[in-house]
C-alpha cells in the first residue's frame, strides 16, 4: 500500500504510535511520540489505518536499541525500544488518560510506580510451535503481530534464562521428535526451585520421545510434564513428582500450583504487589476480609496473616480446591474459600451478605461491573482494586466514586509486563 509521511504524536494502549493523516488515526508499529517517519500503509479501516515505519526521518531522543534481535518480528514485546522508566512513564500516562476519558475521576494522589527486574521475569508463558517443513525445524516461540504465525526465535530476554537462553536447543529437541508434527505448544511454569515445561502433543508419543523429552529435562534441569488432553491430563515425565511452589517471604506464606495454574508472570512484582496492597488495606487484627477472584491464594493467605477473618472466592473450582490446601499447609485457620462464576448475581449468597470492614478486588480484564450491583455493601469503607486493564479499572472506579461514594484516593501503575504494552495498576478507595 502506499507510503505516507507522517509525525507521531502519542501511544495506542497497545505501544504503537498514533498520527493523523486528513484527521483520521494512524497507529504506527514501532514508532514513538515526537518521531516523524515515512510510512507503509498495512491495513485500512473505517475509522483507523494501520502502518509500519519504512524511514525514520526524525528520531526521538528517548528511543534506545532494542536488546532482542527479534524485537519488531515477534508479538512478545512492544516497547523494547523504550527505555524501561519512559515505558512506565507511558503506563501512567495510559491509565490517567482511562480514569479521565471513562471513568470521569482522578484520584487524589499518585503513587509512585511499582518496578523491578526488566529482564528474565517471565516465569509463567506458552510458547507456539510449529513444524514448518520448508525450513527443517520446529519454530518455537510467541506468535507474531499476526497471531496465524509463530515467531522465528533463538532467544528470548523476558523469559527466565532457564528457559529463554535455550530457544534453540527446544526447537532442535522438537524436530527430532517423531510427533514434531503433532506439538503445538509449550507451557512454561517456574515455582522457585523448579522450572517446568508442559509439552501438549495432539497424538500419542512414543517410547523414543519419551526418552528424548526425559534426557532434554535431565540435561538442561528441567522438569519435564505431558499434556495429551485437558488441563487434568498433565503428567509428569520427569522427575516422578514435580511440586512447584512459591514463597512470598514478607507474609511468611509458601504457595503451591500445578503447572497450568494461573499465577503472576513476575514473580519480583508479585512480592512487590503484595506488600503494596497489604499496605493500602490499612489490615487491622478486628478486619474481616473479602477477596474476589482470589486464584491460589495470592492475597488471601497473606491477608489472613493480619487479619482476623478471610473470605475468598474464585470461580475456579480447582484453584479453590488449591487455595485450601494452601491454607492448609501454612498453618492458617481464618481463610476460607468458595468457588463461585462472579459474574452472575450472589446478592443472596451467604458468603456475600456477610460483613466485611474491607474488599480486594483482583479481576480479569474484563473488570468486576457485576460485582458492584451489590457489593460492596454498607460497612466496608476500604476496597483495594488490583487490575489487568486500565479501561475496565476506570470505568469501575466511575461506578464506586458515582454509585457507591467512594472516593478514589490513590492509584498508580505496576510494570508486570516490562517491553510489553501491558498496563497492570492499583487502586485505593475509601468512604
Amino acid at each position: 500500500m502506499l507510503n505516507s509521511e507522517v509525525e507521531i504524536d502519542s501511544l495506542t494502549h497497545d505501544g504503537r504510535g498514533v498520527a493523523r493523516v486528513d484527521g483520521k488515526a494512524v497507529f504506527v508499529a514501532g514508532a514513538l511520540p515526537g518521531e516523524r517517519a515515512r510510512v507503509r500503509y498495512t491495513a485500512r479501516h473505517r475509522t483507523y489505518d494501520e502502518a509500519r515505519i519504512e524511514e525514520l526521518l526524525v528520531r526521538s531522543p528517548e528511543r534506545i536499541e532494542p536488546r532482542c534481535p527479534h524485537f519488531g518480528g515477534c508479538g512478545g514485546c512492544a516497547l523494547q525500544h523504550l527505555s524501561p522508566e519512559k515505558q512506565i512513564a507511558a503506563k501512567q500516562d495510559v491509565l490517567a488518560e482511562n480514569f479521565e476519558r471513562i471513568g470521569k475521576v482522578q484520584p487524589a494522589h499518585w503513587m509512585a510506580p511499582l518496578v523491578d527486574a526488566p529482564w528474565g521475569y517471565r516465569r509463567k508463558g506458552r510458547l507456539s510451535v510449529k513444524w514448518v517443513e520448508k525450513k527443517g525445524k520446529a519454530l518455537v516461540g510467541f506468535r507474531e503481530d499476526n497471531p496465524r504465525f509463530v515467531a522465528d526465535l533463538s532467544i528470548c530476554h523476558t523469559l527466565l534464562p532457564e528457559v529463554g537462553l535455550r530457544i534453540e536447543a527446544l526447537s532442535t529437541l522438537v524436530g527430532a521428535l517423531d510427533a514434531r508434527r503433532e506439538i503445538p505448544q509449550i507451557e512454561i511454569a517456574a515455582g522457585d526451585d523448579v522450572v517446568a515445561l508442559v509439552f501438549r502433543h495432539l497424538a500419542p508419543l512414543t517410547v523414543e520421545d519419551r526418552e528424548r523429552l526425559i534426557a532434554f529435562g535431565q540435561a538442561m534441569n528441567l522438569a519435564i510434564l505431558v499434556q495429551p488432553k485437558g488441563p487434568e491430563s498433565v503428567i509428569p515425565l520427569w522427575p516422578e513428582n514435580v511440586n512447584l511452589h512459591f514463597r512470598i517471604g514478607n507474609a511468611d506464606v509458601d504457595l503451591a500450583f500445578r503447572p497450568l495454574d494461573f499465577i503472576q508472570v513476575n514473580a519480583g512484582m508479585n512480592q512487590r504487589m503484595v506488600a503494596t496492597t497489604l499496605d493500602l488495606l490499612d489490615l487491622k487484627s478486628t478486619d474481616r476480609v473479602l477477596d474476589l477472584f482470589c486464584g491460589l491464594g495470592n492475597f488471601t493467605l497473606p491477608i489472613a496473616r493480619r487479619a482476623a477473618e478471610v473470605v475468598g472466592v474464585e470461580g475456579d473450582a480447582g484453584l479453590v480446591e488449591r487455595a485450601s490446601g494452601n491454607a492448609l499447609r501454612n498453618g492458617i485457620g481464618n481463610a476460607e474459600f468458595h468457588a463461585a462464576d462472579l459474574f452472575t448475581n450472589h446478592a443472596t449468597t451467604p458468603w456475600s451478605t456477610r460483613h466485611y470492614d474491607k474488599l480486594l478486588l483482583d479481576p480479569p480484564r474484563s473488570g468486576a461491573a457485576p460485582l458492584l450491583d451489590y457489593l460492596p455493601r454498607k460497612g466496608t469503607n476500604r476496597i483495594v482494586y488490583v487490575s489487568c486493564h486500565p479501561g475496565s479499572l476506570a470505568r469501575d472506579a466511575g461506578t464506586l466514586v458515582a454509585r457507591h461514594g467512594f472516593r478514589l484516593v490513590s492509584a498508580g501503575v505496576m510494570d508486570m509486563f516490562p517491553q510489553t504494552a501491558h498496563v497492570e495498576s492499583i487502586a485505593l478507595f475509601e468512604r
